[in-house]
């Protein structure tokens, strides 16, 4: 099952694991989008890709996502939970009701639908879980990246307390990856230099490949593993400056 399914990394994730021979769940708000992806995923790869349209910023489709994992006569093998938004903006500057939403999809949802997916996983001995994060998970900067530091910690803990019942839980934290997540949030990308951008097929590869090693926290690209050693060696006071000042240049707020 993938959350954020018709675009970005969640569409190459569907894609990545079709070309592997495995059935789908396709989870996203696009009614339209979803059905097209479904028809097109099975056409090349013959693959089964069951649709669920779920807007996972309400009650009623977080709700909806979580009865479908807990259906042990259809299992899902492998939950990636990649829905998400940035809000443009700095603190104070966004609605509360826009940060809400985004603590809704990025938390409450990512929470509620592991919990659902792991507990049913534990069960049959078997499973894995994807969290989608980001780097901006390392860095001082806006609710975007604390709502992404949660899930990194979250899922580390969850992977912990997992241990050793054949469930793997992992949390991914890409860079800047060449998607419609600025578009949609209506941030500019011209000034974002040409080498920090990932290329979303080759990501997912690469998560796909850490998840099998055991890993529970994926950054993957050895450009952003590298910045990420820096991140770790800078004063938190000066990093904090310095993030503020890329954030506002370049990413989510």
């Amino acid at each position: 099952m993938i959350t954020g399914a018709t675009a970005g990394i969640g569409a190459a994730f569907a894609r990545r694991l079709a070309a592997q021979g495995h059935n789908l769940v396709l989870v996203a708000r696009d009614t339209k989008r979803l059905g097209e992806q479904a028809t097109e995923l099975h056409d090349l790869h013959g693959i089964e890709a069951e649709v669920l349209a779920a807007d996972l910023s309400t009650e009623e489709g977080i709700a909806a996502v979580e009865k479908r994992l807990g259906d042990r006569t259809h299992p899902v093998d492998l939950l990636v939970n990649n829905a998400g938004f940035g809000n443009k903006g700095r603190y104070l500057e966004v609605s509360m009701a826009d940060e809400l939403t985004m603590l809704k999809v990025h938390i409450e949802a990512v929470l509620r639908l592991t919990s659902a997916a792991s507990e049913s996983m534990r069960s049959r001995g078997r499973g894995g879980v994807i969290n989608v994060a980001s780097v901006a998970a390392f860095v001082p900067r806006g609710t975007y990246g604390a709502s992404k530091a949660w899930v990194v910690q979250f899922t580390q803990g969850a992977a912990r307390d997992m241990a050793g019942s054949g469930v793997r839980l992992m949390a991914l934290c890409p860079g800047f990856v060449r998607t419609e997540f600025h578009q949609r949030a209506g941030m500019g990308t011209d000034n974002i230099p040409g080498w920090m951008w990932l290329d979303a097929d080759k990501l997912v590869a690469a998560a796909l490949a850490d998840l099998a090693r055991g890993k529970t926290v994926s950054i993957p690209d050895p450009r952003y593993k590298a910045l990420m050693g820096v991140v770790k060696l800078t004063p938190r006071g000066l990093l904090g400056g310095v993030s503020s000042r890329t954030g506002r240049k370049y990413g989510p707020q």
